[in-house]
């Protein structure tokens, strides 16, 4: 059953670009279609050689953006599908919360950010809205995938209200008006949440694999340390393998099933009645409870003390800045380097940006690839 606070296909504020619904489109409506558009483009074929926490991984048990943003998505279909908010659109938002990444992840943006910075930086929400409306060109009459407002908004502020918009995401809300200083719809604030669930708990799996995190200290943070019990009791003498991985099951289940129950009561407590009311209620809707949202900043911290800020991982954080660093400065000494398509007669600020998506659109190992032959070796560890 679909909730009144949920997204309407029928009552969509459209896309920027009128299109002729010519030719066999199946029967599909304008969320339906926004998802298939972003599963189709290039940019998210590419998530698949982009890092999420490791730098091209050699193990194939590794995720990566493409796996992790399929994994989000499972999550905030369950969770709309419980709220009664639309799925389509959320399955789009979840999809292409990732798109703007560039090589190496963090790594590879910081390096982008100082690189641009005399162009106004880079950041990678407002270049997945440039990838959207601007870089992604498959269709005839226009360029971008044309998606709805809808969509648009949620990949613009699916983390709230944007008081200062960065040159890429100002230029897009300059063409098609996304209210930067509202909240968004409930479909985009599942898929943001969503987004932390399913890196908290994956990022566990991926980095117990890689040796980085030790389940003696793990078990220690008080949420793990619950579910760990849990998973003892109800399976005795299970490996440990398989009990972590019980663990990361359970762990979503209770933030899924808490999210839920938080969710439903804020809905209640401000008396929302429609998608407006959603946008104008000057708060977060969908989250955790308080206890519960303790918790998983606690586990947020140890991760970013343990696993993202690692000290096997710094060598190659700053290997993998260098690499884009370093070919970003290449193609700004010698634009002819880029690809026949991206020379362009610019001034020094749009080079700079045309160079920014340029570089920000490689993958892992097209970035390495092109260091080595335009600049010299590489020299990333196998294991990460």
């Amino acid at each position: 059953m679909t909730s009144k606070l949920a997204a309407q296909p029928s009552t969509s504020r459209g896309r920027a670009h009128s299109e002729v619904d010519a030719g066999p489109r199946g029967p599909r409506d304008i969320f339906q279609r926004d998802r298939d558009r972003i599963i189709h483009s290039v940019s998210f074929r590419r998530l698949r050689h982009k890092t999420q926490v490791f730098v091209a991984p050699d193990g194939d048990h590794y995720r990566v953006r493409l796996t992790h943003s399929i994994e989000v998505a499972q999550i905030g279909r369950t969770i709309a599908r419980a709220l009664g908010l639309n799925e389509d659109l959320t399955e789009a938002l979840c999809l292409a919360h990732d798109l703007g990444h560039p090589p190496f992840g963090h790594a590879g943006e910081d390096s982008l950010q100082a690189a641009m910075a005399d162009a106004g930086g880079f950041d990678h929400n407002a270049h997945s809205i440039r990838l959207v409306t601007r870089l992604e060109a498959p269709y005839p009459g226009f360029d971008g995938l044309n998606l709805s407002w809808e969509a648009l908004e949620g990949l613009a502020k699916h983390n709230g209200p944007v008081a200062a918009p960065t040159w890429a995401l100002a230029e897009a809300n300059d063409a098609f008006d996304l209210e930067l200083q509202s909240w968004p719809s409930l479909e985009a604030q599942v898929a943001a949440v969503a987004d932390d669930i399913a890196y908290d708990n994956h990022d566990i799996d991926d980095g117990v694999r890689a040796g980085l995190l030790r389940l003696d200290e793990l078990v220690e943070v008080p949420i793990v340390n619950k579910h760990w019990g849990a998973v003892a009791t109800r399976f005795a003498g299970l490996s440990d393998d398989k009990a972590l991985r019980a663990l990361v099951r359970d762990q979503i289940g209770t933030m899924v099933g808490d999210l839920i129950s938080e969710t439903q009561r804020r809905i209640a407590a401000t008396g929302v009645e429609t998608c407006e009311d959603v946008r104008a209620a000057g708060m977060q809707l969908v989250g955790f409870s308080e206890g519960l949202g303790h918790q998983e900043r606690e586990l947020k911290r140890f991760l970013y003390e343990r696993l993202y800020n690692a000290p096997l991982l710094v060598p190659v954080r700053t290997e993998a800045q260098r690499v884009v660093a370093n070919l970003f400065a290449a193609y700004c000494d010698d634009p002819s380097l880029l690809p026949e398509a991206w020379r362009r007669d610019e001034d020094h600020v749009q080079r700079l940006r045309t160079i920014g998506d340029f570089v920000a659109g490689m993958t892992d190992r097209f970035a390495v690839a092109r260091h080595e032959e335009l600049v010299g070796p590489v020299d990333l560890p196998d294991r990460f």
